[in-house]
Parts: structure tokens; sequence; C-alpha cells
């Protein structure tokens, strides 16, 4: 979900390096362009700016009606009354992604307060399905784990040192502009790395 984010774009770039075939979605005509540009390519890039992508419809055309495997998402929307924020108008409800998960599959959310009500679960379960959440935080939180995250963060740098992975960037900001992107980016308006060239 959310492809052509810092955060997608590695996603996408490590489940292609896996093999998987990877299924996005993106806010914007600027992000479809960006996901359609990638290499490998994205099965499928669902734009869900117009409000008219179905994205149900989409992912089970693509498996062929059996699912998705793996979701990993950077937000859902919990309610579909029109008292979510503008922000959310365009994340995929909770309850499409439940329909698009294959049976036996794994949603990973980042989402710290998501509320399954008794048929969410219902359906999770009749699928064998399981939610894990992910945080920034979990890196740091177990001392057990911390040579598995230490291979994981030593394996991400050499995919990123070898061009496996490439970052998304946006131009190069001069020095004289760096406190008003920085502002930006502390506001989430801009969801590309910024890169200050001094």
């Amino acid at each position: 979900m959310d492809g052509a984010s810092p955060f997608g774009t590695i996603v996408i770039q490590l489940a292609n390096h896996r093999g998987a075939k990877v299924i996005s979605t993106v806010h914007s005509s600027d992000d479809e362009q960006y996901l359609e540009g990638l290499h490998p390519t994205v099965a499928r890039v669902v734009n869900l700016s117009s409000g008219k992508a179905n994205l149900v419809e989409n992912c089970m055309e693509e498996t062929g009606g059996l699912g998705v495997d793996i979701i990993i998402d950077s937000g859902v929307r919990l309610y579909s009354g029109e008292d979510e924020s503008p922000l959310k108008q365009h994340l995929p409800h909770k309850h499409e992604i439940l329909c698009v998960l294959a049976v036996g599959g794994h949603w990973i959310t980042t989402m710290a307060n998501l509320q399954l009500d008794p048929p969410d679960s219902h359906l999770l379960y009749l699928k064998g399905g399981s939610v894990s959440f992910l945080n920034d935080e979990v890196w740091s939180l177990s001392n057990v784990q911390q040579g598995k995250y230490l291979h994981i963060l030593k394996d991400v740098m050499e995919k990123l040192s070898n061009r496996i992975f490439r970052p998304l960037l946006d131009e190069p900001i001069p020095l004289y502009e760096a406190v008003v992107s920085m502002e930006m980016v502390q506001k989430n308006h801009v969801r590309k790395k910024q890169v200050i060239q001094l």
C-alpha cells in the first residue's frame, strides 16, 4: 500500500528482489508514473486518488481470485463515515484489506490504533490470517532480537551499496532552504526523502 512513499519503495524493491509479484496503491498520477517506471516493475498499480478504482476487484483479478499473501500498509481507514480526515480519504478501508487477504495471509500494519470489529475478526479467523504490527520502536525494544535486526540492517545496507535498493530522492535542496524543507518533513507534507546540497 502506498508504494510511492519512501517506505513503500523499499518494501516493493525488497519484495521484487525476493521474487514476489507486487500490487501497490498510489494517491496521485505522479506516484503512479513513478511506480510504473520502477525496475523490476510492479505487477499492478491501483490509483486510489479518484475514488473510482476498486482495490478488491483489482487485487482479485491480478491474483486469479486467490487473494494476496502479504499486505503491508502505511495506514488504513477504520470507519467509512464522513468524519475521516482528508488525508485518510485515499487510504483503503480495513474491510477491503481483509477481503483481499488470501487464506493463510499476513497483514502487517503501521496503525497503532487498529480496531477489528467482531465481523472483521471472524473473517480473519475464517481465512486463517494474521495481523502483525510494525513500528519504528520495535528495532530497539528487544535486546534478544538485536542480533537479528542488526543482520537485517546489514543486509539492507549491502543491497543499497550494490544498488539493488534505490532510495526515492527529490531534487537536492540548497542549504538556505533547509529550514523550510525540514518543517515540511516534520509536518508530513513531503513524501520523499530530502537531500540538502552543501
